[in-house]
């Protein structure tokens, strides 16, 4: 039943999603404004981490250090996956590097089926945040209105390491031309291969705290990166505020979408996406001319 309770409610679930979008967004536009990289093995990542989050929460109880352990993990699988493969294909073509990034998804993949099974684990939400919670206009799960917290804090320590340090400034210099940034003598590799292992510890964050909300299994990265390379069309290659807006603008439209026929959901969304194309072709926050 459609009602202003459901409404406000799928609002809500709306903000919870599209902030965890927009965190996984913010590691794939940073990856690929920066390195040139169309990491397809990004939804493997999200997956990853849930997965270490949850054998770490199975061995000490503690959501806490699910949330270290499964951002850490992931974190240093990027950097391998960029040291020893990612690296050899800079100056390839696109297709190159679409095929190695799928493939690697793929290996990530089977190789959690293969230890883990195929049957969907779950991480409990933290003592504190378990039920519900009062609103005043509506009762709400409690764990949801933390994630939506946890994500915003994510974003704004994110958003203060590109904007506020050295290595943020290096970064969006990356972006916008890497080769004057490596004839500044600034040694891009290093930086290439920092910059992945954050865009790889932003998506296993993102997994381990959305384990709670959904039970985690081997396949659940594939409809998270079909979403996640919606919000960064949307919102702007390279642009970490347009990941951000792409995300809540997505997150909203999948939600709303659902209270009314969850069938259109998808289909509402890449609506959106191609009406974003036609009016502005490098995304609502991206700059015009970046390939």
């Amino acid at each position: 039943m459609i009602n202003w309770a459901n409404f406000l409610s799928q609002c809500f679930n709306g903000l919870v999603l599209g902030g965890l979008l927009a965190l996984i967004s913010s590691g794939l536009t940073i990856i690929y404004g920066t390195l040139g990289v169309l990491n397809l093995a990004h939804g493997a990542m999200f997956m990853l981490g849930g997965y270490a989050g949850w054998v770490a929460y199975d061995y000490t109880g503690s959501f806490i250090v699910a949330l270290i352990a499964g951002s850490l993990f992931v974190m240093l699988v990027g950097v391998l996956m960029e040291r020893l493969i990612i690296r050899h294909f800079y100056t390839r073509p696109q297709e190159d590097q679409i095929l190695v990034t799928f493939g690697l998804g793929i290996v990530f993949v089977e190789a959690v089926r293969f230890f883990f099974g195929s049957l969907s684990k779950t991480v409990p939400p933290p003592a504190l945040f378990q039920g519900i919670t009062n609103l005043g206009f509506m009762v709400y799960p409690t764990y949801r209105l933390a994630s939506l917290g946890i994500v915003t804090v994510a974003l704004l320590a994110l958003y203060l390491v590109l904007y506020r340090t050295r290595l943020g400034m290096i970064v969006r210099a990356g972006i916008e031309d890497s080769v004057m940034v490596g004839s500044l003598g600034i040694d891009v590799y290093k930086v290439f291969m920092l910059v992945f292992g954050i865009g790889a510890m932003a998506a296993g964050f993102a997994g381990i705290v959305n384990a709670p909300v959904v039970s985690i299994a081997p396949d659940v990265g594939e409809a998270i990166l079909v979403q996640t390379f919606v919000v960064v069309v949307i919102g702007g290659v390279g642009s970490f505020p347009g990941a951000v807006l792409g995300g809540i603008i997505a997150g909203e439209i999948i939600s709303i979408t659902s209270m009314f026929n969850p069938g259109y959901a998808y289909v509402m969304l890449f609506v959106a996406m191609t009406l974003v194309l036609v009016w502005r072709p490098y995304g609502l926050l991206g700059a015009a001319g970046r390939e």
